[in-house]
């Protein structure tokens, strides 16, 4: 498991396995979020599984599931909201980890955290390529600026 830092608070992942837990409690992870739906692939843990280590290992424990291309308005809210709630640090996790990052930038720019540029720039250095979204972005951080809710 190779973990990948966005923020002082949050960190991003490919998928985990139960025996992960211990070790990011270990390594001072506080929360974790799942952004990966159960049964997307035969070999990935149940949530039920990763929930009941994170639990044991005394972690706070999210499942916000994101289908590929479906991603919807309320769930960078709902992202957005668990960062804030729960303790950090936070570690994000899908199949890859680009859903969780994706999340996260939007929900930053959203939120006036961060700028267009500073997330784009933030997710390329931890590896991950979010030029596709980069119009969703722009139109986001106008919204913000303008007083319009929520994520566009």
């Amino acid at each position: 498991m190779q973990t990948k830092r966005l923020t002082d608070s949050l960190s991003v992942a490919g998928q985990i396995v139960p025996a992960d837990i211990v070790i990011l409690a270990s390594q001072g992870f506080r929360s974790v979020i799942n952004n990966r739906p159960d049964g997307e692939a035969a070999d990935q843990p149940a949530g039920e599984s990763l929930a009941s280590a994170a639990r044991q290992a005394g972690l706070d424990y999210r499942h916000i599931p994101i289908i590929p291309g479906q991603l919807q308005d309320r769930q960078v809210t709902v992202f957005t909201e668990a960062l804030a709630q729960m303790p950090g640090p936070v570690l994000a996790f899908c199949r890859t980890g680009t859903r969780s990052t994706t999340l996260w930038a939007l929900g930053a720019v959203h939120s006036g955290k961060c700028g267009v540029e500073n997330v784009l720039k933030t997710a390329a250095l931890a590896g991950y390529d979010l030029a596709s979204i980069k119009p969703r972005l722009i139109q986001l951080a106008s919204s913000s600026k303008s007083g319009a809710k929520g994520p566009a």
